[in-house]
């Protein structure tokens, strides 16, 4: 896949007008986020590292983004969206069941741990679980597609979008605190965005 932003690092705004001291403390703890599971046990940590490579992939060429760290630093933080759906418990022990579970569904289809398969037999289990097709006892009552679309999907990619080096890969320039953005007209971009490669018509 071509850099469609080449030599872009969000980065290199750090010491310009188009970040205040708050967004840099905000990006710095973003950054130190510990690679090594706090709130998580090991094993469900590296469940979660191999649920992000198949949903969140890295990009060839690029740094790894911490997305089980992100995911594991917000629920030791019990951050919480709010609301709840009827069936889904809070998040801490949704992760929880939900990892055992997939663990459990791994084990019963194929004889191994989620994090053991190839990847054809994990897409296919994370396939399931997003059509509800789940139905091991260690769900307990929480439904899979429910977990799937509102707690794992939407927490991983979230992680995954919170963290400079996916900035990048999509041009954006971080919070537009406090220079924020001027020319909003399509296909505007102010002198302080990214831009983004042209396309080669041959297909390069």
């Amino acid at each position: 896949m071509p850099d469609r932003f080449p030599g872009y690092d969000v980065l290199a705004k750090r010491h310009t007008p188009s970040w205040n001291e708050q967004t840099r403390t905000v990006i710095d703890r973003r950054l130190a986020v510990p690679r090594d599971p706090r709130l998580l046990t090991e094993d469900e940590f590296a469940t979660v590292v191999a649920i992000a490579a198949r949903i969140v992939p890295r990009r060839p060429g690029r740094a790894p983004i911490p997305v089980a760290a992100l995911v594991d630093e917000k629920l030791l933080a019990d951050r919480a969206d709010g609301y709840r759906l009827a069936g889904m418990p809070r998040e801490r022990e949704a992760w929880r069941r939900g990892l055992a579970a997939l663990d459990a569904e791994a084990r019963a289809a194929h004889g191994a741990r989620f994090r053991d398969l190839g990847v054809a037999e994990q897409d296919a289990l994370l396939t399931r679980m997003q059509r509800g097709e789940l139905h091991d006892a260690a769900w307990s009552g929480m439904p899979p597609k429910a977990f799937f679309e509102r707690r794992m999907a939407r927490d991983l990619v979230l992680a995954y979008y919170s963290h400079p080096a996916a900035w990048n890969d999509i041009g954006w320039g971080g919070p537009a605190s406090p220079r924020g953005y001027v020319r909003m007209g399509f296909n505007e971009r102010d002198p302080w965005e990214a831009e983004e490669a042209k396309a080669d018509p041959h297909g390069g």
